[in-house]
């Protein structure tokens, strides 16, 4: 496509056109010149192709597709090659049935277990999601589809999602909410970024110039196209001068009448409308390249990898006295509607019409394998159930083991609603409770798309973890309660015990449309790891059938700079008796940090396979961002000089080895010194120093009245308990107690300061 001559052939309306959609599902193209017209769908865990009646939130009927396990599951394989291959595969559907850009991955971070998308989102860790993310756009765009990463930004509740107000600080804004999708948008360029509804510090996203250009163009340097969610659109021409290119839902004249108006009137310059117009040819001309291959809708394939994916991604959170695996010849029993109907899938725009759903009853009959089964309870989270909950404690009665399917009903974890709380159905709970009484091994297997508190956690067995795993969940529940395959997933989300203990308890979902973020960048187990708080479950937990053991920790320096890189490597040995999957994590810690950190933070994960007595080493590659906080002063990412601990561990609670690299800095952070600022800020200044090192003893002398007086009065310590006072005092304390004149501190001002 010759972009340029197709641009300097548009008229003003066709240009106009191009930047709102043709109808719900369409970009418009220009017949004319021959520029087509292109469908984008919904996702990201299937494909949501509707060809009749249209909407927006999976109610009416699309085509039959495959559904995949969703992002909540998959972040929890920490496996970025699944990630691609998923990614790979849906392109693959995508070519097959024309569509030309799928709507998804979902990347904003998961600031609290209520958010009703919870389940379309990855990880609360900004690294972990920047890297599933990049693996999956990969894998799409490999096939010439395009992808759209959302919601950008800071779409964290669903709770007056279209008009509240998201207040974040700059430093937590970057760190976590944005650092979701720096590194994806960087590296893996996807096709569009789909802004959200709110807006962010007083600005709708939409027509935020700090974000869509300010940092996404100019900063990220991303090319690519920037497409409203559907309906968030406020001003249309103040959207395209801020950097939105595509407003959709289309059919509506009106937006394109007033970019065509303001063109003409000169409130629009041309060149802008220019710009966006030049990068939505781009997507068009991407999306319908011919690569020469035949692409087809394989769905039993599909189906196949939609059930090995979510093997993968199941967690396995407990396992006392190796309740699981469970053998062939025990007296089990399967209890739970769950297990007859499984729930795999959230509610919502990202609703896939499954082609079939195999659950996990199919499962073992398929495998030959008759095991008795209960229903347990229904789905209405109201109902108790008494008649039910009677029936499977009689049928638990000399069963070697009772395994309940439980979780969230459909009801619970769906777009546009969050959860009122992060409590399972009381008919599932006293079903557990019930059962745990009548047996030694009972077995939970979840079905939920975000946490849940499990007041029975102590009384189980067992606890599998398999969240939203897709419509082929039952093959892969199977195979893992039998040993078939073995459970490698890690949480890439806390559970805390409470929803009381989540950090943004007392701030969510806000008041008069606006949410104050005010937990700032203790998200997650960044704060529980940071508070020393019990949790259910902590942040990279998860088990095996087999057991691993690290050693051999090595960097590659111990002193760097903040331009060097360091390499770390460590072995990781299968000590057991079956092949598994172990996730080595790595979280760094500052030692010495001069501003409120978190305790640790993710920095590198990596997924390997061992047979029984395997070693393999593990390498890492750690750059400036692994130690840096983003500085509100340079408005930049630095890395403060000092000591920083590498640990490497199977979860954030669970740190094998421990090593230390000292890291020195290129920047200094420059700093404005007056009269107000304290002592021990200047003295922390190199030219400080010079200046006034050799006064603090005098001024010590001279304000404690002399040490036997100082110890008189304040006891031991008096010595430290006056440097600190000291270290606190403001430069103008020292002119009031005779130490410095105003004009001596005026001339070390002038000397200090740049």
């Amino acid at each position: 496509m010759d972009i340029e001559r197709l641009l300097s052939e548009m008229t003003l309306e066709e240009k106009a056109g191009l930047c709102s959609g043709l109808d719900f599902w369409h970009l418009k193209g220009v017949e004319r010149l021959g520029i087509p017209s292109v469908m984008v769908t919904d996702g990201p865990h299937g494909l949501r192709k509707q060809v009749g009646e249209t909407d927006m939130m999976g109610i009416n009927e699309s085509i039959r597709a495959v559904c995949f396990p969703t992002a909540s599951a998959l972040a929890a394989s920490f496996d970025r090659e699944l990630l691609k291959t998923v990614g790979e595969t849906i392109g693959d559907e995508c070519r097959a049935e024309q569509v030309s850009v799928i709507l998804g991955p979902g990347m904003n971070g998961k600031r609290h277990p209520n958010c009703g998308r919870n389940f379309e989102y990855f990880t609360e860790d900004p690294w972990l999601s920047s890297e599933l993310g990049k693996a999956f756009i990969r894998g799409v765009q490999s096939r010439n589809v395009g992808t759209s990463v959302k919601h950008f930004a800071c779409n964290n509740q669903e709770h007056e999602r279209m008009n509240s107000n998201s207040v974040v600080d700059e430093r937590s804004l970057r760190e976590i909410y944005l650092a979701s999708f720096e590194g994806a948008i960087r590296e893996a360029k996807p096709a569009t970024v789909m802004c959200s509804y709110n807006a962010v510090n007083g600005k709708f996203a939409a027509e935020n110039e700090q974000l869509l250009t300010g940092i996404l163009r100019d900063e990220w340097g991303y090319e690519g196209v920037v497409i409203t969610d559907w309906g968030a659109i406020k001003e249309r021409v103040s959207c395209l001068k801020a950097g939105l290119d595509i407003e959709m839902p289309g059919g509506n004249p009106a937006p394109d009448a007033a970019i065509i108006a303001a063109v003409q009137n000169g409130e629009l310059e041309e060149k802008v409308l220019d710009e966006s117009v030049r990068r939505i040819l781009r997507l068009i001309d991407f999306c319908t390249a011919d690569d020469g291959k035949e692409y087809r809708f394989d769905y039993e394939r599909d189906h196949a990898i939609a059930g090995k994916a979510a093997e993968e991604c199941a967690v396995l959170l407990k396992n006392e006295q190796a309740a699981l695996p469970l053998g062939k010849s025990e007296k089990v029993l399967f209890v739970g509607e769950f297990a007859a109907r499984p729930r795999y899938q959230g509610s919502g725009s990202s609703h896939i019409n499954s082609w079939k759903t195999t659950s996990v009853l199919e499962a073992a009959e398929a495998a030959g394998h008759s095991v008795p089964f209960v229903q347990g309870y229904t789905e209405n989270p109201s109902e108790k159930d008494d008649a039910l909950l009677q029936e499977a404690v009689a049928a638990a009665e000399g069963m070697d083991a009772v395994v309940i399917f439980a979780g969230l009903p459909s009801s619970m974890e769906s777009e546009g609603v969050d959860r009122k709380h992060m409590r399972m159905p009381e008919n599932q709970n006293r079903l557990i409770e019930a059962l745990s009484e009548v047996s030694a091994h009972v077995i939970v297997v979840l079905h939920n798309g975000s946490p849940v508190e499990m007041p029975w956690a102590d009384r189980v067995s067992a606890i599998l973890e398999m969240y939203l795993g897709g419509e082929n969940v039952g093959t892969a529940e199977y195979r893992l309660l039998y040993g078939e395959a073995n459970p490698s997933g890690k949480l890439a989300e806390s559970f805390p015990l409470k929803l009381r203990h989540n950090p943004a308890y007392l701030n969510y979902p806000g008041y008069n449309h606006m949410v104050e973020y005010r937990e700032g960048v203790f998200v997650g187990y960044r704060y529980y790891d940071t508070k020393d708080m019990e949790v259910c479950f902590p942040f990279g937990h998860g088990l095996s059938y087999t057991s691993f053991a690290y050693s051999d920790l090595k960097l590659d320096k111990t002193c760097m700079s903040d331009e060097e890189e360091l390499t770390v490597s460590v072995s990781v040995t299968n000590t057991g008796s079956r092949s598994g999957k172990e996730v080595v994590q790595l979280y760094v810690r500052d030692v010495e940090s001069s501003v409120p950190r978190p305790l640790q933070e993710l920095k590198g994960a990596e997924k390997v396979s061992l047979s029984p007595g395997e070693s393999k080493k593990v390498c890492f590659t750690l750059g400036k961002r692994s130690f840096a906080y983003y500085n509100t002063i340079l408005h930049d990412w630095h890395a403060e000089p000092g000591m920083y601990e590498i640990r490497i561990g199977a979860s954030s609670r669970d740190i094998r080895l421990c090593a230390q690299v000292e890291v020195t800095s290129t920047v200094e952070i420059p700093f404005h010194y007056s009269e107000y600022s304290s002592l021990g800020e200047v003295l922390r200044c190199r030219k400080g120093k010079e200046r006034l090192g050799a006064m603090v003893e005098p001024l010590m002398q001279a304000l404690s009245g002399g040490t036997n007086a100082t110890s008189d009065a304040m006891g031991e310590g008096a010595a430290e308990m006056m440097q600190i006072m000291l270290d606190s005092m403001p430069l103008s304390t020292l002119v009031t107690f005779g130490a410095m004149t105003k004009e001596q501190i005026e001339q070390v001002l002038s000397e200090i300061n740049p």
